[in-house]
């Protein structure tokens, strides 16, 4: 069964009420991208790292390469939406559905920090991609 985003009245103001109780989630936040940032810049010296090859045989590092670069882009994605939940906690906005302005359950939001969209909200947008994809 899909569940569907109730229509209510949406939170339009700061969710100043909650700010204190946000500290636990911008620490867990900066720790993530403490993290996010060793990796990427492990990755990125790997990139850079210069590789002896005979031309004759190729690359062997190739398909390594290009696995690093794939991890290298989806680990700079997840940074953008860390850095952006972590803007959120700072305008007041964060756990605010920004679909549906209702707030994102707090269970959610402890299994995905960064979350941007309720589960209601998020399934339809999963649903038109998968749409527009066809």
């Amino acid at each position: 069964m899909v569940s569907i985003c109730p229509i209510r009245e949406p939170i339009l103001e700061k969710d100043e009420e909650h700010m204190p109780e946000r500290a636990h989630e911008r620490e867990r936040l900066l720790e993530e991208r403490r993290t996010l940032l060793h990796e990427i810049e492990r990755i990125e010296a790997f990139l850079r790292s210069e590789v002896e090859f005979e031309p004759e045989e190729g690359d062997p590092d190739l398909i390594e390469r290009d696995k690093a670069a794939s991890l290298l882009a989806s680990l700079q994605e997840r940074l953008q939406e860390i850095e952006d939940a972590l803007e959120h906690i700072e305008e007041g906005t964060y756990g605010i559905c920004e679909r549906c302005k209702q707030p994102i359950p707090a269970e959610r939001l402890e299994i995905m920090p960064e979350a941007r969209y309720c589960v209601a909200c998020q399934e339809i947008i999963e649903r038109q991609r998968r749409r527009s994809s066809f």
